[in-house]
């Protein structure tokens, strides 16, 4: 989906956007509110080859999508009425470029508490040939490991977003392993 057509289904007023990787630690845009938010339906995954940001065509990298299934805990951005078209500009030139995502307005929980927003969150696009089916462990460790792209090394990138699901008090137990994996490779390689 092209970002006019995205913004046509869009309600008039401000926009809420659910981050659930870097977009948790380096949103790019100017909001007004952040909050700790849960989404329904959706979970967590390493699945998405990288060959810019955190890797290269020839070594990538493995960065999140969303997937069918589960719940994710993320962070929720609300953006003033007055900076939704510049926001939206950045998030499709930092997310859709290579059309692995599908933006889709999805009901978000704010916090612990019982306010549910609409938010864009980016989907995973199973279909897209970037995106990863079925990789064990170590396949996913393997991946990181090597992965150094324009925004840097892969292993940072976890490590980024796990410190700030830590300091929210969530925990991804399965991105926790990866990355050990992921820095023991490294350490091998050295």
């Amino acid at each position: 989906m092209d970002l006019r057509d995205f913004r046509a289904q869009l309600p008039p007023g401000g926009l809420w956007v659910f981050g659930y990787g870097s977009l948790m630690w380096s949103p790019g845009f100017a909001f007004r509110e952040r909050a700790l938010a849960r989404l329904h339906g959706f979970h967590r995954a390493l699945c998405i080859l990288s060959t810019r940001y955190r890797g290269t065509a020839r070594r990538p990298g493995l960065v999140m999508g969303l997937c069918q299934g589960g719940s994710c805990w993320g962070v929720a951005y609300r953006i003033a009425a007055s900076h939704v078209a510049t926001a939206l500009k950045r998030l499709w030139h930092r997310e859709m470029p290579r059309r692995v995502y599908r933006p889709l307005l999805v009901k978000v929980r704010l916090g612990r508490s019982q306010r549910s927003v609409q938010a864009l969150a980016f989907i995973a696009d199973p279909s897209h040939p970037a995106y990863v089916k079925e990789l064990d462990l170590h396949g996913r460790a393997r991946l990181v490991a090597q992965g150094i792209g324009e925004r840097g090394h892969c292993v940072d990138y976890i490590r980024h977003t796990l410190d700030h699901m830590h300091e929210a008090g969530v925990r991804d137990p399965h991105l926790e392993r990866v990355l050990r994996a992921a820095l023991a490779l490294r350490r091998l390689r050295r």
